[in-house]
């Protein structure tokens, strides 16, 4: 399951436990708007700020705990060999973090299911901060692609693709993922993708529904709000598996 940002500020967190606890998600993707968004809940309980209010006066993503703590762990989790998102799903269990239970990171660490997160250089707030590394921010990442290129690896003769709320990044970056896991001989085919958002875009139609299931796959849209759809979607799965 692959998701944007605004999928965490919902608030779903509960919803996609229970799909991980149950062992419907296997993996999550993550852009780096999720991860900060999935941090903050779990340090403060909350995330969100009026961008149009502090973005003139330079106070925008200038809180100091989201961009030293994130930068740092990164740094720490870099330097153990680990990717993005395991990196800070450690340090919030290892933190005792107050909210730690709502993060979507740390359940994935505890479960030991792949968390991985996918940034583009300058489209995150923790970025702006003094203490980002370029150096650390790419090869955190890298590590989470070549993570996510083997679970697509596997996602033949049965497997689900779902990208939610992710109109560019994480559908471009499941491409090429898709790509490499063929080029290295991986059979994936036979799958199903779907793209779940409140409107659909070119990148998600195009890179997550068809083209990748253009053999014998299958490819699902579904457009609406994703704190409706979302626990709409778990209610059924696991009412299925019952």
């Amino acid at each position: 399951m692959a998701m944007g940002g605004h999928v965490i500020k919902c608030g779903l967190q509960p919803v996609l436990k229970a799909l991980i606890e149950a062992d419907v998600i296997t993996a999550v993707a993550l852009n780096g708007a999720g991860s900060i968004h999935d941090f903050e809940i779990a340090l403060i309980g909350a995330t969100s700020e009026d961008v149009g209010a502090v973005l003139h006066a330079g106070t925008f993503g200038m809180a100091e705990e989201t961009g030293a703590e994130i930068n740092a762990a990164l740094k720490k989790g870099v330097a153990e060999g680990l990717g993005h998102g395991e990196s800070l799903g450690r340090m919030i269990l290892e933190r005792e973090l107050p909210y730690r239970d709502q993060s979507l990171m740390a359940a994935c660490v505890q479960k030991g299911i792949p968390v991985t997160v996918h940034v583009a250089i300058g489209t995150d707030i923790t970025h702006q901060h003094p203490s980002a590394d370029g150096a650390v921010l790419g090869a955190a990442s890298f590590t989470d692609f070549r993570i996510l290129t083997s679970v697509v690896s596997e996602l033949g003769d049965g497997g689900v693709y779902l990208n939610i709320g992710s109109a560019v990044l994480l559908p471009e970056v499941f491409l090429k993922a898709l790509s490499i896991a063929q080029n290295l001989g991986h059979h994936v085919d036979h799958f199903t993708t779907a793209n779940f958002d409140m409107q659909q875009h070119y990148r998600p139609l195009t890179n997550v529904v068809r083209r990748p299931t253009s053999g014998d796959s299958r490819g699902y849209t579904v457009t609406g709000h994703h704190e409706i759809m979302i626990p709409l979607l778990a209610a059924g799965v696991l009412d299925r598996m019952r």
